[in-house]
């Protein structure tokens, strides 16, 4: 499916705003209106979570306000520029072994799809939006710690706030279906543990830990799908970091790497 290109001048503020002019309005506290033909049919639990309210960004990932993960992951929306901070985990055990969950067939985007430890968004809400990047990348790794939990059962204390690693941000689209997709300035966070997993069925329908060769060997199987940006950043950057993990720290950077 061709989706609309997207360019630096259809993220600015004033766009946002004219043509989504409740985003400025929106708060945790008002999320938009989630009725419609949408979301018809999905599972009851994730229709709830797509009335959470994500944080809508400008090109150089400076919050406009925020929107409904419904409003977000549309498709329509999308395509006229509209964008939302997220996050990307990938947590290594003591072996250096990547821990994959594949997503619950109830998920509305990219069920069934395999893809890194968890995935999602950061919430318009006191400790997890930021003012800069310092302040966002402390709200997404408290965001990680909790859908870590909501997701897949590891409590806070076996992922420590202060053990994520922030390595970059990735600005990314892509397509689910007709109607859903993603359009995400994605913050890349490593950590190292073994934890404890109790996943959620309503969220994640398998786990397993990898290793680089192993996880090389899945994308050759045809019978299995993975998420888009976890193949866009496996096929650009992954492998790369991961033979170098001990040294994670120094693939920290404060731009922005375009994949659009």
């Amino acid at each position: 499916m061709t989706t609309a290109t997207i360019t630096e001048s259809m993220l600015t503020r004033e766009r946002i705003l004219r043509l989504f002019p409740d985003v400025a309005a929106n708060d945790v506290e008002k999320p938009d209106n989630q009725s419609g033909p949408e979301l018809e049919g999905y599972d009851e639990e994730q229709v709830r979570l797509m009335e959470e309210v994500c944080i809508v960004l400008d090109w150089n990932d400076v919050p406009c306000g925020s929107a409904s993960k419904k409003t977000c992951h549309l498709m329509t929306n999308i395509d006229s520029g509209l964008l939302h901070r997220a996050f990307s985990v990938f947590l290594f055990n003591d072996e250096n072994k990547l821990l994959l969950q594949q997503r619950a067939d109830e998920k509305i985007t990219f069920p069934g799809m395999w893809t890194n430890t968890c995935c999602s968004h950061p919430l318009s809400i006191p400790g997890e939006i930021g003012h800069d990047l310092p302040t966002s990348i402390m709200g997404v790794k408290r965001a990680a710690q909790r859908k870590l939990d909501q997701e897949l059962g590891i409590p806070g204390s076996e992922v420590p706030v202060d053990n994520f690693h922030f390595l970059t941000r990735i600005h990314y689209k892509a397509p689910s279906d007709g109607i859903w997709g993603e359009h995400e300035i994605d913050y890349i966070l490593f950590i190292k543990s073994t934890p404890s997993v109790a996943a959620n069925p309503n969220e994640v329908k398998d786990t397993k830990y990898v290793t680089a060769d192993e996880l090389k060997a899945m994308f050759k199987d045809d019978s299995l799908t993975f998420t888009p940006w976890f193949k866009l950043i496996c096929e650009t950057y992954l492998f790369g970091w991961w033979s170098d993990i001990d040294n994670v720290t120094s693939f920290h950077e404060d731009s922005i790497r375009r994949l659009l």
